[in-house]
């Protein structure tokens, strides 16, 4: 059974109506009954948890019209329609009306079950997916920009907000791919400089015979090809926030340039023997441990000094899959609004498969599957390559790591029901709550 979904089951011969009704509560399915069309359009209502099942040869209302009442109230309902034999090209009909499927009379209750079952399953991932995207739509503020409900992602939530509005350097650090200019810029928006520029610096992205005079800027020739002022980077961001991405691949000489503008809050174009002052905060971004840079004199130990007031570190996708489902979501609605098209349901399996696979590229790998689901691109299963990677973790804390994904996620869909929770799982209370003691996991926190 599905929990929560019910059978709204239409059908005038009450042989057919009541061994259609044992079939499908021996499945497990809550079932209301009825021998005409009318009886039942009042429990039709935009978002019922049920599917629709009916003879489209009835006495009053006939089948069609109760399909074509229903897609005008919840057209996400599912409809199957019962026909009698030699009724195909009807069904057919439906089917373009929009009917889920049809059923061909006499028929084994077997085959009954197997259709309301899929049926059902499509609704319930249909009303979870309406339900999650009316929660992204109502987010606001720091909680619509860095999504997630990981402990990882409500810490990092906090500490943006206690630290924001100071005027300490900050250091993000993170693998590719984890969302450090997003931080980034939520410190910024969160600060007394949300007026002020943030401009970003791809320290890894620039070639160094141009870096000092991007950075700084220069003078009406100052070199061949100087034509005219150019302010820099740093100029630029007066008054605002200056972000260093990939600040480990900043060139040494101009380490020490950065590092006199930190202390001295001034700086010179190039060409220029003026000093400037500038007022920016700079916030610093880095896949690689700065503090061992240092140790391999690969990174100046003052200038590491001076920007390490404060660090945050980003996890990596593989260790908050918890976060997957809604940041999936948040992506497929982004690339169906990009693209025109309409945003698909993952089924549970492809879920599945998201939450099991290991993303080294973290959220924006994330991100371009999302897109490509959007585009059609993914079949049934999206067959994820799972890049070999040393586990930075031990089996044990791996598998603790998913089980916590695959509970959270099944409780989310139960709205914080421990019993139904369990049962779906196919576990014992008793186990269930053993585990979620373990997780540290409180069933009501998702209702």
């Amino acid at each position: 059974m599905l929990e929560g979904i019910r059978v709204l089951l239409i059908e005038d011969d009450a042989a057919v109506r009541i061994g259609s009704e044992q079939a499908l509560q021996l499945a497990g399915f809550l079932v209301e009954s009825f021998e005409a069309a009318e009886g039942a359009l009042a429990h039709i209502k935009p978002g019922i948890p049920a599917v629709l099942v009916s003879d489209v040869r009835l006495p009053g209302m006939d089948g069609l019209a109760l399909l074509r009442h229903v897609v005008g109230v919840e057209a996400q309902l599912p409809v199957i329609l019962v026909t009698g034999h030699g009724d195909i090209t009807m069904a057919v009909q439906a089917m373009r009306a929009g009917a889920y499927d049809f059923i061909e009379k006499p028929f084994p209750s077997e085959h009954l079950v197997e259709v309301v079952s899929r049926a059902a399953e499509k609704r319930r991932l249909t009303l979870e997916l309406e339900e999650l995207r009316n929660k992204l739509r109502n987010r606001a503020g720091i909680e619509a920009a860095l999504l997630g409900r990981s402990p990882s992602m409500e810490q990092i939530r906090r500490t943006i907000l206690d630290i924001a509005n100071t005027t300490v350097n900050i250091v993000i650090r993170g693998e590719t791919g984890t969302g450090k200019e997003l931080v980034a810029r939520s410190l910024h928006e969160h600060s007394m400089r949300r007026e002020g520029r943030f401009v970003a610096v791809n320290c890894g992205g620039m070639p160094e015979q141009l870096f000092e005079s991007e950075i700084f800027g220069y003078e009406a020739g100052a070199f061949t090809g100087a034509a005219k002022r150019r302010i820099g980077k740093i100029e630029w961001a007066n008054q605002g926030t200056l972000f260093l991405d990939e600040i480990e691949s900043m060139p040494m000489a101009l380490q020490v340039k950065l590092l006199r503008v930190l202390q001295e809050r001034k700086f010179e174009r190039l060409g220029s023997n003026e000093l400037i002052p500038v007022d920016c905060r700079v916030l610093a971004a880095s896949q690689a441990d700065l503090g061992e840079l240092v140790e391999k004199q690969r990174f100046r130990s003052d200038l590491y000094y001076r920007l390490n007031v404060a660090v945050i570190e980003l996890p990596p996708l593989r260790e908050r899959r918890e976060d997957i489902p809604i940041l999936f979501e948040h992506f497929v609605l982004d690339a169906a609004t990009r693209f025109a098209r309409e945003a698909p349901i993952a089924s549970s399996a492809q879920m599945s498969e998201l939450l099991a696979y290991s993303w080294p590229g973290n959220v924006r790998e994330l991100h371009n599957v999302a897109g490509r689901f959007v585009l059609g691109l993914l079949g049934e299963q999206f067959k994820l390559f799972k890049a070999e990677q040393p586990p930075a973790r031990t089996l044990a804390e791996q598998v603790a790591q998913f089980e916590r994904a695959v509970i959270e996620n099944v409780l989310r869909r139960h709205h914080g029901s421990a019993a139904a929770a369990s049962e779906a799982l196919g576990m014992p209370k008793k186990t269930f709550y053993d585990k979620l003691h373990r997780l540290n996991l409180v069933a009501e926190d998702f209702r």
